[in-house]
């Protein structure tokens, strides 16, 4: 019967679109328009022209699909397990053109019977309310679907007519209807009825009595005026109800309900309602609702919210010390931040007040609320109490006690480490009196001062569980013992609850003096040390190129930051250094390099005896008085600028005008033996010539011995030779010089004391045979029993060379 109404169907439509005359084809599907999910079926397409060929697509981009001939006009194509929505056509190459035909095919679920349906009878006021249902429609269909809620009403013995309420939904699990309904109406039958284009379903039929799911609406709170312990709620409702429930809590407390508010009757509409047992200065939420004598409680109202006003804080501070490492006169102080239950309030500042039983001065400072710490001037006899502020009061004090007692500390501390926290253990001594409490301290190491933290525990307690410890971080701390008056400890160190090599090196700096070297280093940071540093490692290399390195280890503790390094031979050094932790060494920082020099203190000593030795014989040389004349001619020779100019002389401007001289020589201490006998001596002229080798020319003149009045017709000079032979007669000229001559200049003083000398300038000429050439010093000195000048050579060349 379907076939022939689907075959009648195509044949009508067919028939259509031949009288439009526009389309080339006519498609349906076996099934129809409309599918099922996972369903198969056959489209076909019936063309309405010769078609020269012909071809079937679907979806969009059009995609050839596979079909097959029905008959000579009519193709098919089979679609398996369809699972969404498609669209198939046709088309025929034909002629004149004709456009294609198309069809859209919906799949989707038949509908689900509807479950859970509810009601709920809102009373709005005294004579009406409304009626809402709900309900699960099932799964999504995908297809176009139509919900009808169907209501009967009884009022009285009176039965009201079906009325129906259509809801129109795609997509939503949960729906729902609502309907007016009079106070006069006692009972109501509901059930839903759902359609789409695959199928029907219908839920069950539910009977309500009106009164049992009445609810009242949803109360309204006013502003809570509160104190310090108590709020007052003003309520308002539309109805009068029997019940009323108010709750409150704080953001991190759990809604409590007020316990007068739940039990009392509520017969006016408006009322006052008093919530105490509240604590100060907390932020309460309050939400209320009611409910008749029977049915269903309203919805919560909307939350408001009060502060409760401040009280004086009701404990002291927790507080605590450490004494600063770099400054014995100071102590720093910390506080805790304060629980909202012990402060009552907000704290607007901290008091820190340091009494001397001593002196009685009295040091009181006022600390702004965002502090939580502060340092104090340390006396031993001192006491230090911090109190808290706030708006209405201040905290008890809470003292500070750092005088330390000769008492037995705690025994048997012990260091357990987990994943995540550190687990300290004690045990009392027996002997010591009841402690007030124990108080166990720790920080990262090496950073008391600006990460200390701390737990105060009461005087029964023996362990402590210490959380937020860091991993890779090196901690310690102390477990401290609280009496009245005192306070004794016990420290600990290297706890740590993850751990592993360092990752870095420490930066070394040398400072070398002589074969010494002392070596620094800095604290690795933090982030590299990994754990706890249990000691260091120095690497000193040889690195010498004659021979091969040798490196030398020296292991350090832990909390030295300095070694010397002694005894060093000559060379370059190279140095480094590594740090180590529990589990193993890290690796090496930075390389040094520097040089071990050649110790000079032998070598000083030997050039200062050299110089000593020098200085001795210079001076034994210098107590001879031939030895001072020798060098005094020696340093007159070296002193140009003393030197007189015998060319310019008034004596040598004569001797160039006359040719000759005539010297008159006053003897002064000249001692002669021979009476009043002349001495004759050879005036030779030496002009100045080119070459080495001159004709002297023989001037001779009579000296004679004059009395110590006679003055000297021509100056006195020093620049006269004299020519002593070992004979007593002089009466030739002599002309050049034998290797028996003595040459030397004749002072202007004379020749007196030339014999007491003789003896002392033989012994110097022996002595000063370590001159080098040919000088004034290494010139033979020869005299013979008295000096008789046989003759004078006088070289006016050298008078007249600077004219």
């Amino acid at each position: 019967m379907s076939q022939t109404w689907s075959i009648f169907t195509v044949f009508a439509v067919l028939a259509v679109q031949l009288c439009m005359g526009e389309k080339s084809c006519v498609i349906w599907s076996s099934a129809g328009p409309v599918v099922q999910r996972g369903s198969s079926f056959k489209v076909y397409c019936t063309f309405n022209c010769k078609c020269k060929s012909t071809s079937m697509y679907s979806d969009h981009p059009p995609t050839p699909q596979l079909h097959r001939e029905f008959n000579s006009t009519t193709i098919y194509s089979n679609v398996v397990n369809i699972t969404k929505n498609r669209t198939f056509s046709c088309q025929c190459n034909c002629s004149p053109a004709l456009d294609p035909c198309g069809l859209d095919i919906s799949a989707g679920y038949p509908p689900d019977r509807p479950k859970n349906l509810s009601c709920i009878h809102k009373v709005l006021n005294n004579e009406s309310g409304v009626v809402v249902c709900t309900w699960n429609r099932g799964q999504d269909t995908y297809l176009r679907s139509t919900s009808t809620l169907w209501v009967r009403t009884v009022s009285g013995s009176h039965t009201g007519r079906q009325l129906s309420y259509k809801v129109l939904s795609k997509g939503r699990d949960l729906m729902s209807a609502s309907f007016n309904v009079s106070s006069s109406v006692q009972l109501i039958s509901v059930w839903v009825h759902t359609r789409n284009p695959l199928d029907t379903a219908v839920s069950a039929t539910i009977n309500y009595t009106l009164s049992d799911i009445a609810m009242p609406s949803t109360p309204v709170l006013g502003q809570p005026k509160c104190s310090s312990r108590e709020c007052v709620i003003k309520v308002e409702q539309s109805v009068r109800t029997e019940h009323l429930e108010i709750q409150y809590r704080t953001e991190q407390q759990t809604w409590t309900t007020n316990p007068d508010s739940k039990v009392q009757m509520s017969l006016v509409q408006v009322q006052v309602w008093s919530i105490s047992s509240l604590e100060p200065y907390r932020l309460y939420h309050f939400r209320a609702r009611s409910k008749f004598s029977t049915g269903l409680w309203s919805y919560w109202s909307t939350n408001i919210s009060s502060w409760t006003q401040e009280e004086a804080p009701a404990k002291e501070l927790d507080v605590w010390y450490a004494e600063s490492a770099s400054d014995s006169k100071s102590l720093t102080v910390y506080w805790k931040d304060t629980d909202i239950s012990i402060a009552r309030g907000k704290i607007i500042e901290y008091i820190v007040r340091v009494s001397s039983t001593d002196s009685g001065l009295v040091l009181i400072t006022n600390i702004s609320a965002q502090a939580r710490n502060y340092s104090v001037p340390f006396c031993a006899n001192c006491e230090v109490t911090v109190c808290a502020r706030n708006s209405k009061g201040l905290s008890p004090p809470a003292n500070i006690t750092t005088r330390h007692i000769k008492a037995e500390p705690p025994h048997d501390v012990r260091v357990i480490t987990h994943n995540h926290n550190v687990t300290i253990s004690w045990s009392k001594p027996e002997t010591a009196p009841l402690p007030a409490a124990y108080v166990v301290e720790w920080y990262p190491e090496g950073h008391k001062v600006e990460e200390l933290k701390w737990v105060r525990v009461n005087r029964n307690d023996n362990h402590v569980v210490i959380t937020g410890v860091k991993p890779f971080e090196c901690y310690e701390g102390a477990v401290y013992v609280l009496y009245n008056d005192s306070v004794i400890r016990t420290k600990f160190t290297g706890v740590k609850i993850m751990e592993s090599a360092p990752t870095a090196g420490p930066a070394v700096k040398e400072k070398v003096e002589g074969n010494t070297v002392e070596v620094t280093w800095t604290e690795l940071p933090r982030s590299q040390r990994q754990g706890c540093i249990t000691k260091y490692t120095i690497y000193l290399e040889n690195s010498s190129g004659h021979q091969r390195p040798v490196i030398k280890l020296y292991s350090i503790e832990a909390t030295k930051r300095t070694y010397i390094i002694r005894n060093l031979s000559p060379a370059f050094y190279s140095l480094w250094m590594t740090a180590w932790t529990a589990k193993g060494e890290g690796p090496a920082g930075q390389k040094d390099k520097f040089f071990i020099q050649q110790d000079t203190q032998l070598s000083l000593i030997l050039v200062c005896a050299v110089v000593s030795l020098i200085v001795l014989f210079l001076l034994c040389l210098c107590q001879s008085s031939a030895v001072k004349q020798r060098f005094w001619v020696f340093f007159q020779c070296l002193m140009l600028d003393v030197v007189p100019d015998p060319a310019n002389s008034k004596w040598a401007k004569e001797c160039t005008e006359k040719g000759k001289m005539n010297l008159q020589l006053q003897l002064s201490d000249l001692s002669v033996t021979e009476e009043n006998e002349p001495i004759l001596v050879d005036v030779e002229e030496l002009p100045k010539q080119s070459s080495d080798i001159s004709t002297p020319t023989n001037v001779s003149s009579q000296l004679t011995p004059s009395s110590e009045s006679a003055t000297l017709l021509y100056p006195v000079t020093t620049y006269i030779k004299s020519f002593s032979h070992d004979s007593d007669s002089s009466d030739h000229t002599q002309i050049s010089l034998d290797t028996n001559t003595t040459v030397d200049y004749i002072s202007s003083h004379g020749l007196g004391n030339m014999d007491e000398e003789d003896q002392e300038e033989e012994e110097f000429t022996e002595v000063l045979g370590f001159f080098p050439g040919h000088n004034v010093f290494m010139e033979p000195l020869v005299f013979g029993g008295k000096l008789t000048l046989d003759a004078v050579k006088i070289n006016c060349g050298d008078l007249f060379q600077n004219n």
